[in-house]
């Protein structure tokens, strides 16, 4: 059995609306196109394409003990995803997302759990002989970065539309050997990206959305196209990118080939109604 992949973050359950445009700030009414309920969170994303891929997948996540909570839970476990759970009280994160068949989209926030002190012993149990730490931005998450560091495991992190600027991912920043984004929240990603791999970061991915990605590493700049799909939702593409780059890396890809295999990853998310295909088998 190969070595596992630890990964700590939000998971969530969501709620999609699909609309024929997102509302404007003012009185009104609107008909909905569409609406379901399914798994959300960008750790859920990740796992499931990595449990997918074939990988083993442990995810250290809050879980509150209400009826969506235990759903959630069932969902991913299904999927064979090895969910190490902080409990909480009451509700798990829960979103409700507004979406355009364009892909824009408006995350409201109906639940986020409360703050649970991680435990360390648990961490480094469940990261000892993992091949990567996939630390995604929660307060958990930042909590252990200290722990995931002196481990010595590759940390992989999603900075998604980081703005250069934010004290929360800073730590998250100076820990990650293997950064990830998108360019949403920069005019221009490639200093930051520079300073990274100057400062000892192994690569720094970039998306693109419809023109691709990039990533850089100390042999230079490398670009992918993206690869054309039949577009049902865009949630968690970037997610499944992040999986099929960490899948290809870890079975021996340079970073041309996990920026292409990582392409043809997110078109598994683009084309499915929810984060993933086994989604739709496990909620029947």
């Amino acid at each position: 059995m190969p070595n596992r992949i630890l990964i700590s973050g939000p998971v969530s359950w969501n709620s999609i609306v699909y609309l024929d445009h997102l509302p404007e700030p003012r009185p009104h009414m609107q008909f909905a196109l569409e609406d379901f309920e399914t798994v959300g969170g960008t750790s859920a994303g990740k796992a499931l394409h990595l449990a997918g891929l074939g990988r083993r997948v442990s995810c250290l996540t809050a879980a509150g003990d209400d009826a969506a909570s235990i759903r959630l839970r069932a969902v991913l476990e299904s999927a064979g995803i090895e969910l190490q759970c902080v409990p909480v009280p009451g509700a798990s994160e829960r979103h409700l997302n507004l979406m355009t068949r364009a892909g824009e989209r408006v995350s409201l926030y109906l639940s986020t759990p409360a703050f649970v002190e991680p435990d360390v012993a648990q961490f480094r149990a469940l990261a000892e002989g993992a091949e990567a730490l996939v630390m995604d931005l929660s307060e958990t998450s930042r909590a252990l970065l200290p722990e995931a560091v002196a481990s010595g495991i590759p940390i992989w992190t999603d900075l998604h539309d980081y703005d250069g600027r934010s004290d929360f991912h800073e730590p998250f920043v100076q820990a990650a050997s293997h950064l990830f984004m998108n360019a949403d929240g920069m005019p221009d990603p490639l200093p930051f990206m520079r300073d990274r791999v100057n400062a000892g970061a192994t690569v720094v991915v970039c998306t693109l959305g419809a023109e691709g990605a990039m990533a850089l590493d100390a042999d230079g700049l490398h670009r992918v196209d993206a690869v054309p799909a039949e577009i049902r939702d865009t949630n968690g593409a970037g997610d499944a990118f992040f999986a099929g780059f960490l899948h290809a890396t870890l079975s021996g890809s340079d970073t041309d080939g996990a920026l292409a295999t990582a392409a043809s990853q997110a078109v598994v998310a683009l084309e499915s109604k929810h984060l993933h295909p086994c989604v739709e088998n496990a909620l029947g």
